[in-house]
């Protein structure tokens, strides 16, 4: 999956308001200058838009979390990928939050811990979080009881 697309609410207008920025300023300008500076307040939208709207937008589309029934990973990155695995038999915990636009939204963070050097891993704008969360937790369970490790994060299985 990837990242709720709330993430691009900010990206999107941003370049609504670049967009009308550089109408109104093309439109207020003179008559007899209009070419030459409507063709740099274009150039300047333009590098304004790859900025703020499609940067956000590759990192969006290239930021993907996968859970398998062995490991939670996370992939990222436009250009150079970069990743890290969570084994679900070195989970501890996973617990998730809300703000009140995450609940309106439909998404949160994802927080899993592991002991050790891998520490905690914080996923941002996970769509419908509470059940990632609970999959995640009942993947963890089975891999702790097949692994034998039965009652390690507390609920009793």
């Amino acid at each position: 999956m990837h990242p709720h697309a709330k993430t691009m609410v900010r990206p999107v207008l941003a370049l609504l308001l670049v967009l009308a920025a550089a109408i109104t300023i093309i439109l207020v300008l003179p008559q007899g200058t209009a070419g030459v500076w409507s063709l740099a307040i274009g150039m300047g939208a333009l590098i304004a838009a790859l900025v703020w709207f499609v940067t956000p937008f590759l990192r969006w589309r290239t930021t993907t979390y996968e859970v398998t029934t062995r490991r939670l990973r996370l992939r990222e990155g436009i250009i150079s990928r970069s990743g890290r695995d969570f084994p679900l038999n070195r989970i501890s915990d996973v617990s998730f939050s809300q703000g009140l636009l995450d609940r309106m939204f439909g998404c949160g963070r994802l927080i899993v811990e592991s002991p050790g050097e891998a520490g905690q891993l914080v996923l941002r704008e996970i769509p419908d979080v509470r059940r990632v969360q609970a999959v995640l937790f009942e993947l963890v369970g089975e891999e702790e009881a097949r692994a034998g490790r039965v009652g390690q994060l507390g609920d009793g299985t």
